[in-house]
């Protein structure tokens, strides 16, 4: 029996519907322009108060003296101050890459296995989770950095470089004893649970790293590490330094990565895996050679947006770097960003002298850098998207 079509609704009724959906439409427009004419508003404010500094009104600053190696802003009676910005882009671009060190291959690491081992339930808690870490602030991360992390790391240097070796190739080493395992031990502990049960194998190492870092302390380098890195390679520790920052800031930029590079992973059709294991395909070589194709533009994407997001952070570089204009290569040493300089000296920068405008001139450059690679990041995650349909079209 064919059921009767529902009846129409009055004329009064479809017009208020009418009315009421392009009010709506109207408002969702309004607000997406207004966000992107706010957005080129800012940019354009930057840009007035930087122009001074270019059309003569600032004799004593030109693009030589912006790139001298020292900034030195405040100067005692008689000396000249430096406002060289070479120093405070070497720091952004130092904490952002030991901050993407860290953070690009366990989120990646950590998206692959999400997407294609593990098992859906355990998915389903798990990613809400990774997900809810980046509703963290940075300013409690930088406060746990400065005042937790970084003493720690200073009384346990041994152990935490350790650390840093001892873990990597403990999960290697897991991963070859496991494919040795007996087939029966191999299903009770299926790669789809790995998240789970190689967290004692992990606390164990941990646990070992630390137990054995000041024997070897004492046998390798004499009791001082510190002392040792000093005399034997110049390298001066300073407590908060490159590599807690690098840690702090990864740890806020991986959930950010992890969730779109989990979602392009997802995102790929399954009859492309499926397929090429079905030609003889093993699960790794179909997962190298066919799903991390299709994925690239959106894993690309995943960690441009971490990498804009690890330029623009400034908290976590005011809290846990230490603020020291240097440029060094040293992990071990602090540098100073230009997010942390607009955040420290914007305040007691005199408005429209020389250093207020280099301060906006840094905060032009975070902004410029930020909008294009976030719009580099849109284009591509665009492109895979439409790769997807023509994918799912012509399955």
């Amino acid at each position: 029996m064919i059921d009767p079509l529902p009846p129409t609704p009055p004329p009064r009724r479809q017009w208020r519907r009418r009315v009421g959906d392009r009010l709506a439409t109207l408002l969702i427009t309004a607000g997406g322009v207004g966000v992107v004419a706010a957005v080129l508003a800012i940019g354009v404010f930057l840009a007035l108060e930087v122009a001074p500094l270019f059309l003569g009104a600032e004799p004593t600053v030109g693009w030589r003296e912006l790139w001298q190696p020292r900034w030195q802003p405040g100067t005692l009676p008689g000396e000249s101050p430096l406002y060289g910005l070479q120093p405070l882009a070497w720091g952004t671009l130092k904490a952002a890459f030991w901050a993407l060190l860290f953070a690009v291959p366990l989120a990646l690491g950590a998206a692959i296995h999400s997407a294609t081992f593990m098992s859906r339930r355990l998915r389903t808690r798990l990613k809400p989770t990774l997900e809810l870490m980046e509703a963290m602030p940075g300013v409690v991360v930088g406060f746990v950095a400065g005042l937790v992390l970084a003493p720690w790391v200073e009384r346990h240097l041994a152990g935490f470089l350790a650390l840093m070796v001892v873990l990597p190739v403990g999960l290697l080493l897991a991963g070859l004893a496991w494919g040795r395992l007996p087939p029966a031990w191999r299903r009770r502990l299926p790669t789809s649970w790995a998240g789970l049960w190689l967290m004692p194998w992990l606390a164990l190492l941990v646990m070992l790293s630390l137990w054995l870092s000041p024997g070897l302390e004492a046998l390798l380098f004499g009791g001082d590490l510190r002392g040792w890195l000093e005399t034997r390679f110049g390298l001066d520790y300073a407590s908060r330094n490159a590599m807690i920052v690098g840690l702090a800031m990864g740890f806020a930029v991986i959930p950010g990565i992890y969730a779109l590079a989990e979602d392009a992973l997802s995102g790929v059709p399954a009859s492309l895996g499926e397929g090429a294991q079905a030609l003889g395909a093993t699960r790794w070589q179909s997962l190298w050679k066919v799903v991390l194709p299709a994925a690239a533009p959106g894993v690309f994407s995943a960690v441009m947006i971490g990498a804009g997001r690890a330029v623009g952070e400034t908290m976590i570089v005011l809290m846990a770097s230490g603020n020291t204009a240097l440029m060094t290569l040293s992990p071990l040493e602090g540098m100073r960003s230009l997010a942390a300089s607009v955040a420290i000296e914007l305040p007691e920068a005199l408005p429209g002298g020389v250093h207020y405008r280099l301060l906006f001139l840094a905060a032009l450059a975070l902004f410029v850098f930020t909008f294009l690679v976030n719009t580099l990041a849109e284009l591509v995650r665009s492109r895979l998207r439409r790769r997807y349909r023509q994918l799912a079209e012509s399955a």
